[in-house]
């Protein structure tokens, strides 16, 4: 058989695969993220039975992914919201970068990897999965939600740090000297602010490039415009995700909403094929002697992860179970964790910061979910109703 052929049986082996997993999720009541993550390891490096050719296929899609989570996410809100909730939420971006970036650079200098290993697994602790949240916060329903904007704050300011962390990571990485590495982040921060300035500033004369009452030219123009946007960022060093949430804010009014419809689809779709890739990726041999160490890190980081959230939530007024939400739903790492592992190890810093960042995630992608449904139960609520009897 040709690879196209090989492509066709692979890719769609799989995705009919995914649809029934999703279908088993929803009936028994859990997010399906964990069961995609588990396809993907069966069929990955060093699983069940290796993908031949549709790895390049989910490794696009994967990316498409991210960027369709990001702009969905970006079309919920506008400017205004999006500079309010930045403001509110500054301290707790703070406290953010404090409690989960310390512990990730602690643990690299207990092990005597350095202080590059440390800056760099610094970065994969502190930076939760915009995405997974992203589509946790969907599966529960929970966009309309109080706490929703909190979270959403948190993310973006951990977005917006990486577009700052990321070059400065790569300076020192590959050594640098101090006007390269101070030009990179430079262009990063010009980046940054010009695409900050079109959305909130231009924002209504974006969306008029659009007319809702077009949905193909509509979806396309959107889906074009996002991915362009997406993909200069990441030229510059700017997180794609970050370009993608903009030019969601960017967009409003009927445009927003049709654009939200017709993108639906495609972002359910390509969400799943993210978190299989997510998988694929993985050769499960590697993780096995960093396990645990990876099981004590994502511990002890998913308690400080709760603890930002806690911290943001009841600052922002939200109530005791809006407030374990927040902190529970932030716990996933993902995308930039393994971005920032990779580019670590491929300048040769510490050959094992990438199984071990690759476990640590694992770890975190799929309790989170499952641990984000904790303040939903009748018991939770129960003793949270118990507590507050007695305060």
């Amino acid at each position: 058989m040709n690879d196209t052929t090989m492509l066709l049986i692979e890719v769609g082996g799989l995705l009919l695969g995914m649809g029934m997993l999703g279908r088993m999720a929803s009936r028994i009541g859990m997010s399906p993220i964990p069961l995609y993550l588990l396809a993907g390891l069966a069929f990955g490096h060093g699983g069940l039975v290796p993908l031949s050719a549709g790895e390049d296929f989910f490794e696009v899609g994967a990316e498409i992914g991210v960027i369709l989570l990001l702009v969905m996410l970006g079309l919920e809100y506008s400017a205004d919201e999006l500079v309010g909730n930045l403001r509110k939420s500054a301290l707790a971006g703070v406290v953010d970068g404090l409690l989960n970036a310390l512990p990730g650079a602690a643990f690299a200098l207990l092990l005597g990897w350095g202080p590059v290993a440390a800056v760099a697994l610094a970065g994969v602790t502190w930076v939760s999965s915009s995405g997974v949240i992203a589509k946790i916060l969907r599966d529960l329903r929970r966009m309309g939600n109080r706490e929703t904007p909190v979270m959403l704050s948190i993310l973006v300011i951990e977005d917006l740090a990486m577009a700052f962390y990321l070059p400065l990571l790569t300076a020192l990485v590959i050594g640098a000297g101090l006007v390269e590495g101070a030009r990179t982040l430079l262009i990063a921060v010009a980046a940054v602010l010009v695409i900050l300035y079109a959305a909130l500033r231009h924002g209504h004369a974006i969306s008029t490039l659009f007319s809702p009452r077009e949905p193909e030219a509509l979806l396309l123009g959107v889906l074009g415009l996002t991915m362009l946007v997406a993909g200069l960022a990441d030229r510059v060093n700017v997180s794609a995700a970050v370009g993608a949430f903009l030019v969601g804010i960017a967009i409003s009014g009927p445009v927003a909403h049709h654009a939200s419809e017709l993108l639906m689809p495609l972002r359910d779709l390509f969400a799943a094929v993210f978190f299989v890739f997510f998988g694929l990726a993985t050769d499960p041999g590697e993780m096995v002697p960093v396990f645990l160490p990876a099981l004590g890190l994502a511990v002890v980081t998913m308690a400080t992860k709760t603890l930002t959230g806690y911290l943001a939530a009841r600052r922002a007024g939200i109530a005791v179970s809006g407030r374990w939400r927040t902190g529970l739903g932030l716990t996933p790492r993902g995308e930039f964790s393994i971005v920032i592992a990779g580019i670590a190890v491929g300048a040769g810093v510490e050959s094992q910061l990438a199984p071990l960042a690759t476990a640590y995630v694992l770890i975190t992608v799929v309790s989170g979910p499952l641990l984000s449904r904790v303040p939903d139960t009748a018991w939770f609520k129960a003793r949270v109703r118990r507590r507050a009897a007695t305060a």
